[in-house]
């Protein structure tokens, strides 16, 4: 009686692990079929559809480095009137909004081969993020993002002005 139990348990299992197995192997039957013929994980999108090209985050000891160096151009990806009210030192205004109202996003007077760093309101803000990826899009080659934004150079205790954009 107690070898009969047994196997009706193992039975059981055997049914439930065949079931999700062949369940599984459905489910992920795509990703299967990619693995099979070699391709890459993660790679079964055409090329139209690949993943866009995003800058890269850059620290504020960096930031500051280039800024003094004169080696970057700081862009403020925020409003022009929070860009009157406050910015950092020598940076440019060129707002999100007016940027995607472009078709090809250009910075005045900036080369494509130049080094940029997109800032807006810190961490919680992704204004200069948009404003990289569009950046990156138009052709700009050195696109970095300082995702610290204008509190954490204010905090530091860095230059900052207020003026036109």
């Amino acid at each position: 009686m107690l070898s009969k139990n047994w196997l009706k348990i193992v039975l059981e299992i055997a049914a439930i692990v065949f079931t999700s197995a062949v369940f599984g192997i459905f489910w992920n039957r795509t990703l299967l079929a990619d693995a099979w013929r070699g391709a890459p994980a993660g790679q079964t999108a055409p090329a139209a559809q690949q993943a866009e090209a995003l800058p890269m985050p850059i620290a504020l000891v960096q930031v500051k480095e280039l800024h003094d160096s004169g080696q970057a151009v700081l862009v403020d990806a925020r409003s022009g009137a929070s860009f009157a009210k406050e910015h950092i030192s020598g940076a440019r205004s060129f707002p999100l909004e007016e940027a995607t109202r472009q078709q090809t996003p250009q910075l005045q007077g900036v080369a494509k081969d130049a080094v940029i760093i997109a800032y807006c309101n810190g961490f919680s803000c992704h204004d200069s993020m948009e404003l990289g990826k569009l950046l990156i899009k138009a052709g700009y080659a050195s696109v970095y993002v300082f995702e610290g934004g204008l509190p954490e150079w204010r905090d530091a205790g860095y230059p900052t002005t207020g003026g036109a954009p």
